[in-house]
């Protein structure tokens, strides 16, 4: 294990030290490495790989066996950072099978678990961590349910929609997560929760005041130029500057044919 390895426990401190989470995702072993490097404490193996990876149109496409592949790969990096795998699809539809799958994805080298949901799953966020597994939740817009919900919205403009989503935050906590991950929630919404409750809230597309923030790295870095983001704004334009590589690199191969 690295020097000073993070921790769950090292992410939910953060919060009361007064510095913020910066988390991003990596799906194999290089992006991993690389974003250990810079010092990033917090990587997920996002089921985001279903579309960034695989082409999938939505996250509900992710089996457990896919998940269970590239956290192995990201974690050969040995990353100093936390090491956190999303629970995909129907993999935590019951308190037994999210205790199961949840045990996969440690074996397979991961250091903590997220899910999406709140007070409908805290058996499940329960049992997880009373198996000594650490969990971060994730409220707001939850992408398993896109199909159900006709796509992606904003959540806690509505009076209930805010009311439950501080419930659920609650229930979260007392079940034992370490942090909560918030996704398109409404800034004001997401701030009253990352004031109320006493873990890190890491926010996508949920304004600033939460405790930190997280992105899907290929997003971050302009490797998906078919896709246009309200929430990212690329700070790279990296797959243009692959073509360009590519393109030099094929010119070359062909004048060196000519010769």
């Amino acid at each position: 294990m690295n020097q000073n390895k993070i921790t769950a426990e090292t992410i939910r401190a953060m919060k009361a030290r007064g510095k913020k989470v910066a988390a991003l995702t990596a799906y194999d072993f290089p992006m991993t490495r690389l974003l250990d490097e810079v010092g990033i404490p917090f990587i997920l193996v996002g089921d985001s790989l279903g579309m960034v990876v695989l082409g999938h149109p939505d996250t509900t496409h992710v089996t457990m066996a896919e998940m269970e592949h590239h956290v192995r790969a990201a974690a050969r990096a040995k990353p100093r950072a936390l090491l956190v795998a999303d629970m995909p699809y129907r993999s935590y539809e019951t308190v037994a099978r999210s205790v199961k799958n949840a045990n996969r994805l440690v074996v397979a080298g991961a250091e903590a678990v997220k899910a999406e949901g709140g007070r409908e799953i805290i058996g499940q966020v329960r049992a997880i961590v009373a198996a000594g597994i650490p969990f971060c939740g994730h409220l707001g817009m939850l992408p398993q349910h896109v199909r159900e919900e006709g796509g992606y919205h904003v959540k806690g403009k509505k009076e209930p929609e805010h009311q439950a989503l501080l419930a659920d935050a609650d229930a979260l906590v007392a079940a034992g997560a370490f942090a909560i991950v918030l996704e398109l929630v409404t800034a004001p919404v997401a701030g009253e929760i990352s004031r109320r409750i006493p873990i890190p809230t890491i926010g996508i597309g949920a304004g600033t005041d939460c405790d930190g923030q997280i992105l899907v790295t290929p997003d971050l870095l302009g490797m998906l130029p078919w896709f246009s983001l309200k929430h990212v704004k690329p700070r790279l334009n990296a797959a243009e500057q692959m073509r360009a590589v590519i393109r030099g690199w094929i010119d070359n191969v062909n004048a060196s044919r000519t010769r």
